[in-house]
C-alpha cells in the first residue's frame, strides 16, 4: 500500500512538473512572439507621448508646400507623401536624399519616431521616370494570373523602396458598377471573387516579410462603395443596401484584413448620403471590430476639412492627409476636440497605436533609411520582363475573322493612330504625373517599337490615317482614350470623355476597312467602350487596356509569338443606352444584356 502511494505521488509530481514545463515554454514563446513584442513596445512608447506628439503621429503631409524646414521636428509629423508636384530630386539617389533629410528630422525629436513615407504607386512606382510601369489593374484582372500579379507588386515594392518610400497607396479593390466612373481602370474587375484573388496576390507581393528592405506597407482602398456610386460619379452617393455591400463589396476587404494589410484608405463617396470618412458603423464597428483590422485607417485628400473634421476621428480615422492648408487646421482642431471632450483620449491612443504598430512591423525603428543599393533595380530587365508578360497575358481578343491574326511577319503593315507610338497615351493616368502623359516617357517601348523589332517587311506609320496606304496587306489601327485620373475621367456633362470612340478614331477604322484592307484594331482604354459599329467593320479587334511601359509586348502577340490569354474582367456594353440607369451592364444584372459577357476572350 505504501509503495503504491509513493508511486502515485511520484506520478502526480511528474505530471505537475510537466504541466509547469509546458506553461513555462508557452510563457517564453509569448515573450518572444513578434506581435506581442511589438505591442509591448507600442504601449511603452505611447505612455511617453504628449498629446501634441500623438496628434503629430496622426498627421500626413506632402514633402513640399505643406511644410517648411523644421516642421517635421516641431510638429511631430508622422508621415509624408509624394504626390503631383515638385519632384524630391533629379534622380533616385536625389529622391532618397530628400526623404533621408526628412527622416533624420523626425529621428531628432525627443522620442525619435521615424516617418512613414507614402506614394501612389498604383501600377509600378509610376511617379518616377524610368521605373517599370505595369498594366493598370483592369489589365491585371484580364490576365487572371495571380502569380504575375504578386510578382508585379514585389517589383513595385522594390522600386518604391529604391526611390525612398516605405508605404504605397495600393491596391484599389473597388468593384466598379458603371464604366462612366473615371477610376474603373484602377480596379481589377466587376467580379467580387476575382477581386478577392487579386487582392490577396497584390498585398502578399507588396508586404512580403514586412521588415525586409524590399517590401512596403500596402493600402486597400477606397473603403467603401467608391466604384458603386449612382451614375459612376467619383465621390458620389452609393445607394446599395447593407446586404449588397456585405456580399459584393466587403469580401475583398475581408481578404485584405486576413492577409495583414497595413492600411485602409477611406473613400470620397457618401453611403446613403453619409460621408464614408465619418461612417462609424462601417469604419469602427465593421472594419475594425467585426473584421479585426489592426492597421491604419487613412483619409483621402483633405479628408479632415472636407468630411466633418473631428467627426471623422470619432468615426475611426487614424491618420489624416493634412494637405493644401489643412496641417494647422487639423492639428489645432483635434487638440481642441480632445481638450473639450468631443474626442476621447482613448480614441487618440487607439489611432496612435495603430500608426506605431505599422512602423514597428516595417522595422523602421531599426532601419529607417532607404537602401541605396536598390537603385540599380529600377526599370531593370528582370522587372520589365514581368511587366511585358503581364501585357501579353492581359490582351483580350474580341474578334478574329478572315485569318486576320496572327499577322504574318512578312506582311506589309500600315500602322494608324497616335496611340501606336506614344507610351504616355498607352499608359493612362497615374503615370509620371497625376493625370498621365500625352508624350513618350523614359524607359518605355511603344506598340510601333515592337512591330518594327519583330517585322521582316515594310512598316508605314500613318499617324492620322490620312495617307491612304491601301496597298498594305494589313492596317493596324490603334485607337483609344486620352489619359485621365479620378474625377477628371468621369463621363458626364462636365468632362470631355465619352463612352464611344472619338469621331477621328472611328474614321481611322472606316478609312481602311472601307477600302478593303484587312483591318486589325487595338483599343487602348481604361474601361470597356461602346464599339459595336467599329467591331463590325474590323476583321480583328483587341482590348489592350492600359498596358504601361512595355508596349512592344502587344506586337509579339499580334505576330503570333504568344497566343491571346486574357479574359474580360468586365461585361462589355453594346450601346450607350445601356447606361440609362444608374449602373451599366454587369455580370450579376440580367436586366441589361452586354455585347460580350464577363469572362469572354478568344484565342487564335
Amino acid at each position: 500500500m505504501i509503495q503504491r502511494h509513493n508511486i502515485a505521488s511520484c506520478l502526480v509530481f511528474i505530471t505537475i512538473g510537466f504541466v509547469m514545463l509546458l506553461s513555462c515554454q508557452n510563457s517564453i514563446a509569448k515573450i518572444h512572439d513578434p506581435a506581442i513584442v511589438i505591442e509591448r513596445k507600442v504601449d511603452s512608447l505611447l505612455g511617453l507621448m504628449t498629446l501634441e506628439e500623438k496628434i503629430g503621429q496622426m498627421t500626413q503631409v506632402r514633402h513640399f508646400y505643406d511644410i517648411k524646414k523644421g516642421d517635421v521636428e516641431t510638429k511631430f509629423i508622422g508621415s509624408v507623401i509624394h504626390t503631383n508636384g515638385p519632384l524630391p530630386g533629379e534622380d533616385a539617389l536625389g529622391w532618397q536624399a530628400r526623404f533621408v533629410e526628412l527622416q533624420k528630422e523626425a529621428l531628432s525629436t525627443r522620442l525619435g519616431i521615424p516617418l512613414l513615407i507614402g506614394v501612389d504607386a498604383v501600377h509600378g512606382q509610376n511617379t518616377f521616370p524610368g521605373a517599370t510601369i505595369f498594366p493598370h489593374n483592369i489589365g491585371l484582372g484580364a490576365s487572371r494570373n495571380m502569380s504575375l500579379v504578386k510578382q508585379a507588386a514585389q517589383v513595385t515594392a522594390i522600386e518604391a523602396q529604391a526611390t525612398g518610400f516605405n508605404w504605397v497607396f495600393s491596391p484599389c479593390i473597388a468593384i466598379p458598377y458603371n464604366e462612366k466612373w473615371g477610376r474603373v481602370y484602377e480596379a481589377f474587375s466587376e467580379d467580387t471573387g476575382l477581386t478577392q484573388e487579386m487582392t490577396l496576390a497584390s498585398i502578399s507581393g507588396h508586404q512580403g516579410q514586412l521588415a525586409d528592405k524590399t517590401t512596403v506597407l500596402a493600402t486597400a482602398k477606397h473603403f467603401i462603395g467608391d466604384g458603386a456610386t449612382d451614375d459612376g460619379i467619383e465621390g458620389g452617393n452609393t445607394t446599395l443596401t447593407n446586404q449588397e455591400i456585405s456580399t459584393r463589396l466587403l469580401p475583398p476587404y475581408r481578404i485584405a484584413v486576413a492577409s495583414g494589410v497595413g492600411s485602409v484608405m477611406a473613400s470620397f463617396n457618401t453611403l446613403m448620403d453619409m460621408p464614408m470618412h465619418a461612417h462609424k458603423a462601417l469604419i469602427t464597428d465593421t472594419l475594425k471590430t467585426k473584421m479585426g483590422f489592426e492597421g491604419i485607417v487613412l483619409t483621402d485628400w483633405k479628408g479632415y476639412s472636407r468630411y466633418g473634421r473631428n467627426e471623422i476621428i470619432n468615426a475611426g480615422i487614424d491618420m489624416v492627409m493634412a494637405v493644401d492648408g489643412d496641417l494647422d487646421v487639423f492639428q489645432k482642431g483635434l487638440k481642441t476636440g480632445v481638450e473639450t471632450g468631443f474626442v476621447s483620449i482613448e480614441r487618440i491612443n487607439d489611432a496612435v497605436k495603430r500608426v506605431l504598430r505599422q512602423k514597428y512591423r516595417l522595422g523602421l525603428f531599426e532601419n529607417p533609411l532607404p537602401d541605396s543599393t536598390l537603385v540599380s533595380k529600377i526599370g531593370s530587365a528582370p522587372h520589365r520582363a514581368i511587366a511585358k508578360q503581364l501585357v501579353r497575358e492581359s490582351l483580350v481578343l474580341l474578334k478574329n475573322e478572315n485569318n486576320a491574326l496572327p499577322i504574318d511577319k512578312n506582311s506589309k503593315i500600315v500602322v494608324v493612330g497616335e496611340h501606336a507610338n506614344n507610351s504616355g497615351l498607352q499608359s493612362g493616368g497615374w503615370t509620371i504625373s497625376w493625370q498621365g502623359e500625352t508624350k513618350n516617357y523614359t524607359g518605355a517601348t511603344t506598340i510601333l517599337d515592337g512591330l518594327k523589332k519583330e517585322s521582316q517587311a515594310e512598316i508605314i506609320y500613318d499617324v492620322k490615317g490620312t495617307g491612304k496606304h491601301f496597298d498594305a496587306d494589313v492596317a493596324l489601327i490603334v485607337v483609344g482614350e486620352q489619359p485621365y485620373a479620378e474625377f477628371f475621367g468621369d463621363i458626364n456633362d462636365t468632362t470631355n470623355f465619352e463612352l464611344t470612340l472619338s469621331e477621328a478614331h472611328q474614321n481611322y477604322i472606316s478609312t481602311y476597312a472601307d477600302a478593303g484592307v484587312k483591318t486589325v484594331v487595338v483599343l487602348i482604354s481604361g474601361r470597356p467602350l461602346v464599339i459595336t459599329e467599329p467591331l463590325e467593320q474590323a476583321d480583328a479587334f483587341i482590348a489592350a487596356w492600359l498596358p504601361g511601359s512595355e508596349g512592344d509586348g502587344i506586337a509579339e502577340v499580334l505576330y503570333g509569338d504568344y497566343n491571346f490569354m486574357g479574359k474580360l474582367p468586365h461585361s462589355w456594353p453594346k450601346s450607350v443606352d445601356d447606361y440609362k440607369g444608374i449602373y451599366g451592364p454587369n455580370f450579376w444584372d440580367d436586366s441589361i444584356k452586354p455585347l460580350f459577357e464577363y469572362g469572354y476572350g478568344l484565342k487564335y
